[in-house]
């Protein structure tokens, strides 16, 4: 195999793991007003105190304690990735996404404080403010980067300056060809997905009123989800699609009305599983979308960026890929013991009271 190829795979891979790994967090996120607030949607937690209240945010926030901050460098090692083996591809996404992944980069900073700073004082508006920054980051963020990668497989305007070699494309448009439907409906299916995906992680990481509730709404989520996301894939098929980009979102539809039939069946595993395969398929429908490219020029054939004109030299492809090989396995293997370690269901008879400071 071209060891470009063998790049634009591992890219691959790599927003697979950020997306079904950190997709789950931003659900999480997301849910706080909700499985967090005073009173509960159904059950023995309805008309809860303030204090069960923060208790029960608190088990939100402990589910993905361990893992948000590792999760989130899927993301740093996809951009390393794409900026050692392919940096004109690196050079013009950026140039053209630049006010987009720099609200990514503010979104993922707010929400990280969030998470450090809202348990340093026992305050509850202190807390509040820190939860409406958790909640912000994690809508934002699947948001913006759903629209983004949602352009690089439609297509942005790119043009070749002239007596530019191939690979040297300019991005001609702006923030507002951007925000085109098709994207902006992009954006809105990682924001639903990663809320389905959450709440099927919540309900398989915790018990009592918290996991019925996660249930019913990963239930209510995953039906819209699936509505969005079918338009979205259709839409986008008809204008980009191939063979094996339709066979893949179909076993992306199908993983996700498993997903939501397991769910119903009490099956919190499988559900999870069945939406962390969904995530795993659109990935892989948006990049056989692009193959042979990496950035299809929606204005002039001679702007699009390829494998092969945007890749980096051989050299450097091979001492990436012996690095690869080595750390790879690694990674993989302490990300899978981490969630082995940290695999026991909570509940708010697990969470400490607070420390009270004088």
């Amino acid at each position: 195999m071209d060891l470009a190829v063998f790049w634009f795979i591992i890219i691959a891979v790599l927003w697979i793991g950020f997306l079904a790994l950190e997709g789950f967090d931003f659900g999480v996120g997301m849910l706080l007003p909700i499985l967090g607030r005073k009173g509960g949607l159904s059950g023995s937690d309805a008309a809860v105190t303030p204090e069960k209240a923060e208790r029960r945010r608190r088990v939100l926030l402990t589910t993905i304690g361990p893992h948000w901050d590792g999760n989130e460098v899927w993301l740093l090692t996809a951009g390393g990735a794409t900026f050692a083996a392919f940096p004109h591809w690196y050079a013009t996404m950026f140039s053209a996404f630049y006010l987009p992944l720099l609200l990514v980069l503010v979104a993922l900073i707010v929400r990280n404080m969030g998470f450090e700073y809202r348990h340093k004082r026992d305050n509850d508006q202190w807390r509040r403010n820190w939860d409406w920054a958790i909640i912000g980051g994690s809508i934002a963020t699947p948001l913006l980067i759903g629209v983004a990668l949602t352009n690089v497989v439609r297509g942005v305007p790119l043009e070749l300056p002239e007596g530019a070699a191939p690979g040297a494309a300019e991005f001609t448009g702006n923030l507002f060809t951007l925000l085109n439907p098709m994207s902006v409906l992009g954006g809105l299916v990682f924001v639903a997905l990663s809320l389905t995906h959450g709440a099927f992680f919540v309900a398989l990481k915790t018990e009592g009123g918290i996991r019925s509730e996660a249930r019913q709404i990963g239930t209510q989520a995953g039906l819209v989800t699936a509505v969005l996301a079918v338009i979205l894939l259709l839409w986008l098929g008809l204008s980009q699609g191939s063979v094996w980009s339709w066979i893949t979102t179909a076993i992306a539809a199908v993983a996700l009305l498993a997903s939501l039939w397991f769910n119903l069946k009490n099956k919190e595993g499988a559900a999870f599983t069945g939406t962390f395969l969904t995530w795993s398929f659109a990935v892989v429908t948006y990049f056989l979308m692009l193959f042979p490219n990496v950035m299809p020029s929606s204005t002039s054939e001679a702007g699009t960026l390829t494998i092969e004109n945007a890749a980096s030299s051989p050299l450097t492809l091979k001492i990436m890929t012996g690095a690869a090989l080595v750390f790879t396995p690694i990674v993989i293997g302490y990300t899978v013991w981490t969630y082995w370690v940290f695999r026991k269901r909570l509940s708010t008879a697990h969470i400490p009271d607070p420390v009270k400071v004088s």
